[in-house]
């Protein structure tokens, strides 16, 4: 069975093959060019999809040693998205589909992150916590099968990446914040400012907003407007950030660890790649005995890999769409049970 796995939901082509279970190809075109804007021009990144997206499937073919026609399964990422973005994918991946006369698969971005774990060699073990944390998304998950997810919790406004990328701009750090602020916060000291970290009412739900909006006071207060902060006192703002959100996010999973049975702990997501995050979640699974399996910086990131992986769980459970599937961009992990 080879199955073609194509994602493009924001800023990064990408193609993949898994081949008889093995992933024989990942390949990405991350759209750098988004920098000097401070953010994802939504044009420019459909556009950039719609250059790159033919070479790369030549380019995993070839490495798979596979013709296209051999391609049983084809999978893409159907939503959540940008509209012009995910439309590129999508359709370009239904017309394979189409051409082939084979099966197509919608894949919905989130679950491929859920499930990303299950492409490194030791895998998560149902039912397990999955902790998804990127730039659009910030949901704490009960996974019971491949076919099973609960949501208990989730962010009621800003997503965790989304702090991350607004923190970094209000300390002129450029785009995208993640890398900046985990650069800057490892010079710093954590405990230098405290931070508020919201308690919800709904113990697994998550807010960032007032983190975001203290931040910004803080730095209204104590320096003069349109003046640089000294280097130092950048260093502590973000790693004392940095502190707040790791501390939120730690603090619902360990809450569900504690009421929910489950054999693994997995943190999935472009934040996933955050080391304070990473190490933090791995001490928090071994205080409880829990398998912790965190993707490898490759696929914690938006990546075909884990779409072709999803969409082939989905086809082995019967789950195909037909091709007039449309992109459904406002869709989150709402739909879960």
């Amino acid at each position: 069975m080879n199955i073609l796995g194509i994602e493009s939901s924001c800023d990064e082509t990408s193609v993949a093959v898994i081949s008889n279970d093995k992933l024989t190809a990942n390949l990405i075109s991350s759209q750098d060019f988004h920098t000097k804007y401070g953010g994802v021009v939504p044009e420019l990144s459909s556009r950039a999809h719609l250059q790159i997206v033919i070479p790369l499937l030549k380019d995993a073919l070839e490495k798979s040693k596979l013709k296209l026609r051999d391609i049983d399964v084809i999978a893409a990422t159907a939503g959540p998205g940008l509209i012009g973005a995910l439309l590129v994918g999508l359709t370009f991946a239904k017309g394979v589909a189409y051409s082939l006369q084979k099966p197509f698969v919608a894949v919905n971005h989130i679950e491929g992150h859920i499930f990303s774990g299950f492409l490194m060699d030791e895998k998560p073990e149902f039912p397990y916590l999955a902790l998804v944390v990127s730039g659009g998304h910030t949901l704490l998950l009960l996974v019971e099968s491949f076919t099973k997810i609960v949501k208990l919790g989730t962010t009621v406004d800003d997503a965790a990446g989304e702090a991350f990328d607004k923190v970094a701009k209000m300390l002129g750090l450029g785009y995208p914040g993640g890398p900046k602020i985990q650069k800057y916060a490892s010079l710093g000291n954590p405990e230098k400012i405290i931070f508020p970290v919201a308690d919800l009412k709904d113990k697994y739900n998550f807010s960032f907003s007032g983190l975001k909006t203290a931040v910004l006071r803080h730095i209204q207060k104590n320096y003069v407007a349109n003046n640089p902060i000294p280097e130092e006192e950048l260093y502590n703002i973000a790693a004392s950030f940095q502190h707040a959100v790791i501390k939120a996010l730690e603090r619902n999973a360990e809450r569900a660890i504690k009421n929910y049975d489950v054999k693994s702990l997995s943190l999935v997501g472009g934040v996933a790649a955050n080391k304070a995050l990473r190490d933090a979640l791995t001490k928090l699974a071994e205080k409880y005995d829990k398998k912790i399996i965190i993707p490898s910086l490759e696929y914690c990131g938006d990546n075909a890999a884990m779409i072709a992986f999803r969409g082939s769980k989905l086809y082995e459970a019967g789950i195909t769409s037909g091709f007039d599937y449309s992109p459904f961009p406002g869709l989150s992990a709402d739909h879960f049970a």
